[in-house]
């Protein structure tokens, strides 16, 4: 059996198609960590953490900010089906500093009746973000 050249990447968030694109190698956040798929990959699916994922076609790298979901991972394709998913290019950097900020104000002044939990997704959610947008402006 022969190895396919490349991989069909299919992201797909709640409210939209994001990609659907030829690729040759992905990393993805998984729940129990983040792992790499290139063709002829074993056949899994996953459940997604929160993370960055990037995907390479040549030598450029494409990077998304995706929380929560699923990974369906076959020898010549990769579906991701996220609660979550994001371009770098389309954070906005302020409102994840804003988010980021009022994660941590919640996180500072615990309460009985406060969902310490919510609050620590909310932060994790910003941070990357917010490490997401960096590595699309650092790249332009």
């Amino acid at each position: 059996m022969t190895l396919p050249p490349h991989l069909q990447l299919h992201i797909v968030s709640v409210d939209r198609s994001l990609v659907n694109e030829t690729v040759d190698e992905v990393e993805i956040p998984g729940a129990d960590g983040y792992f790499g798929v290139l063709p002829g990959h074993t056949p899994l699916l996953a459940v997604l953490g929160a993370g960055e994922l990037w995907y390479r076609q040549g030598q450029e790298k494409h990077y998304f900010a995706i929380a929560f979901g699923f990974a369906e991972v076959q020898p010549d394709r990769v579906t991701i089906l996220a609660e979550i998913a994001e371009r770098a290019d389309e954070i906005d950097l302020a409102r994840a500093e804003s988010a980021k900020k009022r994660a941590e104000e919640r996180l500072a002044q615990l309460t009985v009746d406060m969902d310490a939990e919510r609050a620590r997704i909310s932060l994790m959610k910003s941070l990357i973000r917010l490490q997401v947008a960096t590595r699309a402006r650092i790249r332009s």
